[in-house]
Protein backbone atom coordinates (compact mmCIF):
# COMPACT_ATOMS: atom_id res chain seq x y z
CA UNK A 1 0.00 0.00 0.00
CA UNK A 2 2.83 2.50 0.95
CA UNK A 3 4.47 1.81 -2.46
CA UNK A 4 1.76 2.21 -4.33
CA UNK A 5 1.47 5.81 -2.18
CA UNK A 6 5.03 6.55 -3.05
CA UNK A 7 4.49 5.92 -6.82
CA UNK A 8 1.44 7.99 -7.04
CA UNK A 9 3.11 10.82 -4.57
CA UNK A 10 6.37 10.44 -7.19
CA UNK A 11 3.88 10.80 -10.68
CA UNK A 12 2.16 14.07 -8.80
CA UNK A 13 6.09 15.62 -8.28
CA UNK A 14 6.26 14.67 -12.16
CA UNK A 15 3.14 16.25 -13.14
CA UNK A 16 4.18 19.66 -11.55
CA UNK A 17 3.61 19.31 -8.54
CA UNK A 18 7.16 19.62 -6.02
CA UNK A 19 4.98 20.05 -3.09
CA UNK A 20 4.39 16.22 -3.06
CA UNK A 21 8.17 15.69 -2.61
CA UNK A 22 7.71 16.92 1.24
CA UNK A 23 5.56 14.17 1.70
CA UNK A 24 8.75 11.30 0.27
CA UNK A 25 11.18 13.41 2.26
CA UNK A 26 9.32 12.56 5.61
CA UNK A 27 8.51 8.97 4.50
CA UNK A 28 12.33 7.95 3.67
CA UNK A 29 14.61 10.51 4.55
CA UNK A 30 15.46 8.29 8.05
CA UNK A 31 16.09 5.18 5.97
CA UNK A 32 18.11 6.67 3.23
CA UNK A 33 20.23 8.52 5.76
CA UNK A 34 20.98 4.81 7.72
CA UNK A 35 22.15 3.83 4.26
CA UNK A 36 24.28 6.15 3.38
CA UNK A 37 26.01 6.41 7.22
CA UNK A 38 25.97 2.67 7.04
CA UNK A 39 28.19 3.17 3.69
CA UNK A 40 30.20 6.17 4.80
CA UNK A 41 30.14 6.31 8.73
CA UNK A 42 30.25 10.46 8.17
CA UNK A 43 27.30 11.86 9.41
CA UNK A 44 27.58 14.86 7.53
CA UNK A 45 28.66 13.80 4.52
CA UNK A 46 25.82 11.07 4.79
CA UNK A 47 23.12 14.11 5.70
CA UNK A 48 24.61 16.48 2.69
CA UNK A 49 23.79 13.04 0.19
CA UNK A 50 20.27 12.97 1.52
CA UNK A 51 20.02 16.16 0.76
CA UNK A 52 21.24 15.75 -2.74
CA UNK A 53 19.16 12.24 -3.45
CA UNK A 54 16.20 14.42 -2.84
CA UNK A 55 16.96 17.53 -5.02
CA UNK A 56 18.01 14.65 -7.73
CA UNK A 57 14.80 12.69 -7.47
CA UNK A 58 13.13 16.64 -8.23
CA UNK A 59 15.43 17.27 -11.03
CA UNK A 60 15.07 13.98 -12.63
CA UNK A 61 11.70 13.19 -11.68
CA UNK A 62 10.70 13.13 -15.67
CA UNK A 63 12.49 9.53 -15.46
CA UNK A 64 10.38 8.07 -12.90
CA UNK A 65 8.05 5.79 -15.05
CA UNK A 66 5.93 4.72 -12.18
CA UNK A 67 5.83 0.49 -13.44
CA UNK A 68 8.59 -0.25 -10.09
CA UNK A 69 8.42 0.24 -6.96
CA UNK A 70 9.26 4.19 -5.55
CA UNK A 71 12.16 3.20 -3.28
CA UNK A 72 14.40 0.84 -5.93
CA UNK A 73 14.38 4.11 -8.11
CA UNK A 74 15.50 6.16 -4.71
CA UNK A 75 17.98 3.47 -4.12
CA UNK A 76 19.31 3.81 -7.22
CA UNK A 77 19.54 7.96 -7.53
CA UNK A 78 21.18 7.08 -3.56
CA UNK A 79 23.89 4.62 -4.58
CA UNK A 80 24.64 7.10 -7.82
CA UNK A 81 25.23 10.10 -4.87
CA UNK A 82 26.96 7.59 -2.54
CA UNK A 83 29.44 6.90 -5.46
CA UNK A 84 30.42 10.22 -6.63
CA UNK A 85 30.83 10.63 -3.19
CA UNK A 86 33.30 7.66 -2.76
CA UNK A 87 35.19 9.01 -5.65
CA UNK A 88 35.40 12.45 -4.65
CA UNK A 89 36.74 11.19 -1.13
CA UNK A 90 39.07 8.18 -2.54
CA UNK A 91 41.09 8.73 0.88
CA UNK A 92 38.54 8.93 3.36
CA UNK A 93 38.77 7.17 6.64
CA UNK A 94 36.74 4.67 7.95
CA UNK A 95 36.62 7.03 11.06
CA UNK A 96 32.71 6.17 12.43
CA UNK A 97 30.88 9.24 13.49
CA UNK A 98 28.39 7.67 15.92
CA UNK A 99 27.69 10.41 18.14
CA UNK A 100 24.19 11.29 17.39
CA UNK A 101 22.79 7.97 15.04
CA UNK A 102 20.82 6.74 18.13
CA UNK A 103 18.93 10.16 18.27
CA UNK A 104 18.42 10.54 14.41
CA UNK A 105 16.83 6.42 14.36
CA UNK A 106 15.28 6.80 17.60
CA UNK A 107 16.00 4.79 20.46
CA UNK A 108 14.03 4.07 24.00
CA UNK A 109 13.84 1.94 26.95
CA UNK A 110 16.12 2.56 29.87
CA UNK A 111 19.30 4.07 30.73
CA UNK A 112 21.16 0.58 31.06
CA UNK A 113 18.99 -1.12 27.69
CA UNK A 114 20.22 2.40 25.89
CA UNK A 115 23.93 1.99 27.17
CA UNK A 116 23.97 -1.82 26.21
CA UNK A 117 22.08 -1.39 22.81
CA UNK A 118 24.77 1.67 21.92
CA UNK A 119 28.05 -0.30 23.30
CA UNK A 120 26.70 -3.39 20.60
CA UNK A 121 25.96 -1.13 18.03
CA UNK A 122 29.27 0.46 17.96
CA UNK A 123 31.02 -3.29 18.21
CA UNK A 124 28.73 -3.83 15.29
CA UNK A 125 29.54 -0.61 13.20
CA UNK A 126 33.03 -0.96 13.56
CA UNK A 127 32.75 -4.17 12.00
CA UNK A 128 31.15 -2.96 9.65
CA UNK A 129 33.59 -0.67 8.67
CA UNK A 130 36.17 -3.47 7.72
CA UNK A 131 34.12 -5.05 5.34
CA UNK A 132 34.41 -4.26 1.28
CA UNK A 133 31.84 -1.42 0.41
CA UNK A 134 29.94 -4.59 -1.16
CA UNK A 135 29.42 -6.69 1.30
CA UNK A 136 28.71 -3.31 3.38
CA UNK A 137 26.07 -2.29 1.08
CA UNK A 138 24.61 -5.80 1.38
CA UNK A 139 23.91 -6.31 5.03
CA UNK A 140 23.12 -2.48 4.72
CA UNK A 141 19.95 -3.13 2.24
CA UNK A 142 19.08 -6.38 3.67
CA UNK A 143 19.09 -6.03 7.70
CA UNK A 144 19.55 -2.40 8.25
CA UNK A 145 16.74 -1.16 5.47
CA UNK A 146 14.96 -4.89 5.71
CA UNK A 147 14.71 -4.91 2.33
CA UNK A 148 13.57 -8.58 1.36
CA UNK A 149 16.24 -10.66 -1.51
CA UNK A 150 13.75 -9.45 -4.43
CA UNK A 151 14.27 -6.03 -3.64
CA UNK A 152 17.87 -6.40 -2.86
CA UNK A 153 18.57 -7.64 -6.42
CA UNK A 154 16.15 -4.93 -8.25
CA UNK A 155 18.15 -2.29 -6.78
CA UNK A 156 21.33 -3.67 -7.63
CA UNK A 157 20.20 -5.22 -10.43
CA UNK A 158 21.61 -8.71 -10.15
CA UNK A 159 19.52 -12.22 -9.89
CA UNK A 160 17.39 -12.97 -6.81
CA UNK A 161 19.70 -16.08 -6.51
CA UNK A 162 23.00 -13.87 -6.78
CA UNK A 163 21.91 -11.20 -3.80
CA UNK A 164 21.04 -14.64 -1.60
CA UNK A 165 24.46 -15.83 -2.11
CA UNK A 166 25.92 -12.32 -1.36
CA UNK A 167 24.07 -11.68 1.71
CA UNK A 168 24.97 -14.85 3.06
CA UNK A 169 28.67 -14.37 2.15
CA UNK A 170 28.71 -10.97 3.41
CA UNK A 171 27.04 -12.13 7.00
CA UNK A 172 29.62 -14.57 6.57
CA UNK A 173 32.57 -12.34 6.52
CA UNK A 174 30.82 -10.12 9.25
CA UNK A 175 30.77 -12.89 11.66
CA UNK A 176 34.67 -13.84 10.67
CA UNK A 177 35.43 -9.81 11.16
CA UNK A 178 33.38 -9.44 14.45
CA UNK A 179 35.17 -12.74 16.16
CA UNK A 180 38.54 -11.72 15.30
CA UNK A 181 37.83 -7.80 16.72
CA UNK A 182 36.35 -9.29 19.91
CA UNK A 183 39.06 -12.03 20.59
Amino acid sequence: MNSLADNALMLQVKAGNPDKMSLLFERHNRALYAFLFHMTYKREASEDMVQNVFYRMLKYSSTFKGDGEFVYWMYHIARNVLNEWVRKNKNHTQQADFADIEERMGSGGSVEEAYEKKEAKTRLYAAMARLSDDDREIITLSRFQELKHQEVAQILGISEGAAKVRVHRALQELKCVFLKMNN
